[in-house]
């Protein structure tokens, strides 16, 4: 893999070549003061100083009495203990609040390449439905997957120069609350041949997709030849897409061929041999079964608060979600 590959997944990138089959957004370029905020995790957790006084927690109650009880009386020798004050980004948040504005009152925020989904636990819905600078700046400081954009994005280039892009952007998606998780699939492409087709979401059985694979593929699969595989640059990558209850396909979002794009239901390897087999054709794999799914973001904890060690829980799980997926995959009604 090569740094020009990564850097044509940008969202800034591919986005304004794509604008009229993918999610209504609206990118502004990050000030270098609110990266360096993003990576501080040397002093207290704080957000910043909202000019607009928004606050990333609306509903809770707050209790002067116990607010009282962190204050530092004057004269008590403890001013040195004093935390420092929350920063500031006025001009980076009024640009934020208009946008919001201007997509419907709520969004879906990301950077460069990736999303805060590890921090979605810490909203005050469970979800990454942001509605002010402030709620955005909570995921986006909780997420500890942001540091790939932040620090490790080259680090699986060939060609490696750079240890991050001289440039980050903030990427504001319309948020739709009626979009289904399971209308989400990850295709693949080797040599500009569509080779696979995976569901996105794959911590859930919907047996309704059973139902409509063979269409799915079909309306995928003519998406990826009548507005991609002519128009993105590279040879090999993964691409994104969602498919409305009327078989229309938006597409949301790029990656690389490999390194830190997750192949979900495919390994790198299989999806390599559906690439050198002769008229093979494109292979598309959903969960088919409520014990093949696999666990994901949907604990809703961090990554940190569990354990797949070996002969942990989640060790067990996993594997006995691949031995199922292979076992479908063998299986004739796989119909894969």
């Amino acid at each position: 893999m090569k740094q020009e590959e990564v850097n044509l997944c940008q969202i800034q990138e591919w986005y304004p070549k794509f604008k009229s089959v993918s999610i209504k957004t609206l990118i502004h370029e990050l000030p270098e003061s609110f990266v360096e905020y993003l990576l501080d995790d040397h002093g207290p957790f704080l957000l910043p100083a909202s000019v607009t006084n928004e606050d990333a927690f609306p509903n809770i109650i707050h209790n002067p009495e116990e607010e009282e009880d962190y204050q530092v009386s004057e004269g008590s020798g403890d001013e040195a203990e004093l935390p420092p004050p929350p920063p500031s980004f006025p001009e980076l948040e009024l640009k934020v609040k208009e946008s919001i504005k201007s997509l419907g009152g709520a969004v879906f925020a990301k950077l460069n390449w990736s999303a805060p989904k590890d921090s979605a636990w810490i909203s005050t819905t469970g979800t990454l439905q942001c509605t002010s600078f402030s709620e955005i700046a909570l995921l986006l400081r909780s997420s500890d997957s942001l540091i790939h954009d932040l620090c490790h994005a080259y680090d699986s280039c060939c060609d490696k120069s750079l240890s991050r892009p001289p440039n980050f952007y903030l990427a504001l998606r319309k948020w739709y609350p009626s979009l289904r998780p399971e209308m989400e699939f990850r295709c693949f492409v080797r040599d500009r041949l569509l080779v696979g087709i995976s569901q996105r979401e794959v911590t859930g059985f919907y047996p309704a997709l059973l139902e409509k694979k063979r269409g799915i593929e079909a309306v995928i699969t003519e998406f990826f030849l009548d507005k991609v595989s002519e128009t993105f640059e590279l040879e090999n990558y993964t691409f994104d897409v969602y498919v409305t209850t009327d078989d229309r396909v938006k597409l949301v979002d790029f990656n690389p061929w490999g390194a830190f794009t997750l192949p979900l239901l495919f390994t790198w390897e299989e999806l390599e041999q559906n690439f050198t087999e002769e008229g093979h054709g494109v292979e598309f794999r959903i969960v088919e079964t409520q014990s093949a799914v696999r666990p994901g973001l949907k604990t809703a904890v961090p990554y940190d608060y569990l354990d797949y060690g070996p002969g942990s829980g989640w060790d067990q799980f996993l594997r006995n979600a691949d031995q199922e997926l292979q076992r479908q995959s063998r299986s004739p009604e796989a119909g894969g």
